[in-house]
């Protein structure tokens, strides 16, 4: 008798114990397919994730901008993170950048606006590139300018042959992955790939869109980011397709999801037109739905997190779509974002610009908890 109640127990233990894993990942078996097509992966994906919400969670640990000492008020800024976790933080109306310890305390000033070396004019982009030095994108002006993480002010490249371009990545080689618009007789953005001499190396990808009218946000474009190891994540956002190109540019892997179309109302074509201080009368078509994508990140091993127009329940939040290296659809979580300001993931933290309640910008950290 004894051992027949010694051996139920047991079973009874590694059912709970079973269970409550299973409840712990809340993992579905994965109704997508993968298949080799002409030499590329593809990888079909339903709309719903393998995973539940709750598997990936963000914990903020970091807010920069709430102060009122000088240094620590942002007007319009993107930023990156160097491998000590340093944030360097690019005001493009102060035309410089202030760099802050893991700890978020200030540590220096680097740059101010002028046109001289070292000197910035109407800044739109910042990468700590894996040269390990700071580039700072002056695209208005044609030019980029380097700087070493200490601060010290070391070239300065004219962008004679690159097209002037508010995109643009140095990935490990030192090249330059660029997304551009080309003006001839039809509007396109177009993304490319040239070398340190600026020369041309090939193109991915060119797609016809609008010049820019009364909302952008509407206009048909070419998103995309840098896997470490130099592969090129892209998409354009009318579409929700991934693809992912090698170093040399070859294709490699495509990545398809199914979503839900999401509608514009009435009630947002009108605050559009009223932010926009749109004539009363004036005829301005509007798209039945927004595009499927809106922003493209990948962090440090492989994963892409997709920023969708779907709205989440907290004010001025969208959902994110998240894919393993592999392109499965693993999960998704909402997050109050910026548009066309970009993640930072560095060491299992998430860096993002956010505007706080009162309409100023705020750079914020969070821990990422995953649950798998």
């Amino acid at each position: 008798m004894k051992t027949k109640t010694y051996v139920i127990s047991i079973l009874l233990f590694f059912l709970v114990f079973f269970m409550f894993v299973s409840c712990g990942k809340q993992r579905t078996d994965w109704q997508g397919t993968i298949e080799e097509v002409d030499g590329v992966t593809v990888v079909k994906n339903p709309k719903e994730p393998m995973y539940s919400e709750d598997v990936f969670s963000l914990e903020e640990d970091l807010v920069l901008g709430k102060e009122e000492k000088e240094e620590y008020l942002f007007i319009r800024i993107t930023l990156d993170v160097d491998e000590n976790e340093n944030l360097c933080v690019l005001d493009s109306r102060k035309s410089n950048i202030r760099v802050y310890d893991k700890n978020g305390m200030y540590r220096k000033t680097i740059g101010k606006r002028g046109e001289g070396p070292g000197e910035m004019a109407g800044p739109i982009g910042i990468q700590i590139t894996p040269q390990n030095e700071i580039m700072v994108n002056n695209s208005t002006r044609r030019r980029l300018s380097f700087f070493s993480l200490s601060g010290e002010y070391l070239r300065q490249i004219t962008l004679t042959k690159i097209p002037m371009s508010p995109r643009l990545k140095v990935d490990s080689n030192g090249d330059f992955i660029v997304k551009c618009p080309i003006r001839g007789e039809k509007f396109k953005d177009a993304l490319m790939k040239f070398n340190s001499d600026q020369e041309h190396i090939f193109t991915i990808a060119e797609v016809e869109t609008d010049p820019v009218g009364l909302f952008y946000l509407f206009s048909t474009g070419i998103l995309f980011d840098l896997t470490i190891n130099n592969n090129i994540v892209w998409g354009v956002n009318n579409n929700y397709e991934l693809r992912i190109n090698n170093s040399e540019g070859k294709l490699i892997r495509r990545i398809f999801k199914d979503y839900d179309p999401v509608e514009v109302t009435e009630e947002e074509k009108k605050m559009m037109l009223e932010k926009d201080k749109i004539p009363s009368g004036m005829e301005v078509k509007f798209p039945k739905y927004y595009h499927p994508i809106a922003d493209i990140s990948v962090n440090e091993d492989g994963k892409i997190f997709v920023r969708t127009n779907e709205k989440a329940e907290a004010e001025n939040s969208f959902f994110y779509d998240i894919f393993d290296a592999e392109g499965k659809y693993i999960a998704r979580f909402p997050l109050k974002t910026l548009e066309n300001i970009p993640l930072v993931w560095k060491k299992n933290k998430l860096y993002s610009v956010e505007e706080d309640d009162e309409g100023f910008q705020v750079v914020k950290r969070y821990k990422v908890e995953w649950n798998i």
